[in-house]
């Protein structure tokens, strides 16, 4: 005699929390995320549905299997996560939970997932962010993204957070330094800005800019004192 799981028909799809590491294509046209532990090899889109770890053929989430997306009911229990060495880069979701799901004590295991929100935290220096760049690692075709200030962006592969959502799509909303990022933002007439900017974007767009020209003359100055240190010999 099996033992059946009690069914669940909400009238709204649940919510839930979890950290990941933002990630960006190679060819820099798509935004996704990746899992701290046993997904991790699998990088996942803003709207995606979860496949099995394992390779194995059964839809997840599997009652004999560890397959499929997780995350915790709690907002407080997710954000303790970000204190550990190991995943001090990683960023806050709030994630719309979809599909079949089981649910245990602390969260849900479930089939497919809405990523509603992304919070990035401050750069590793302790600055406030304007872009997630290059973290060095990745995954075959993507980029591990982490946190970065103006100062500390030089000539890595970054984007801004705004970018990063529009990226991302499906309504994805990315706060960094207390500013949220979203598209569809309001834009005044006649400015001649792209869609989705307001001023919290502009800003930071602008110092990730700033940050690049800074880092660019700095090369330059260098290339000219090694010019004429070379024509004095």
């Amino acid at each position: 005699m099996r033992m059946r799981l009690p069914a669940e028909r909400p009238a709204e799809p649940p919510t839930g929390f979890k950290i990941a590491h933002p990630m960006l294509s190679q060819d820099g046209r798509r935004a996704g995320f990746t899992g701290v532990s046993l997904g991790g090899a699998l990088p996942y889109g803003v709207l995606d549905e979860a496949r099995c770890v394992y390779g194995l053929r059964h839809r997840a989430p599997h009652r004999r299997c560890d397959c499929g997306f997780h995350c915790v009911h709690d907002r407080a229990t997710a954000q303790a996560l970000l204190s550990t060495a190991e995943h001090r880069a990683a960023v806050l979701l709030e994630v719309t939970v979809l599909g079949a799901y089981i649910r245990f004590e602390r969260g849900f295991r479930y089939a497919r997932q809405r990523v509603r929100t992304a919070e990035v935290g401050p750069c590793a220096c302790g600055a406030a962010a304007v872009a997630l760049a290059d973290a060095g690692w990745g995954r075959p075709g993507w980029r591990g993204l982490a946190a970065s200030c103006a100062g500390c962006v030089r000539g890595r592969t970054a984007v801004s957070p705004v970018t990063f959502a529009l990226l991302g799509g499906e309504g994805l909303r990315v706060r960094a330094g207390g500013g949220a990022a979203r598209p569809g933002g309001a834009v005044p007439a006649g400015t001649g800005l792209p869609d989705g900017l307001g001023v919290p974007e502009l800003v930071a767009e602008a110092a990730l800019l700033q940050a690049r020209l800074d880092w660019f003359q700095s090369l330059l100055a260098r290339l000219d004192e090694d010019g004429r240190g070379s024509g004095q010999g």
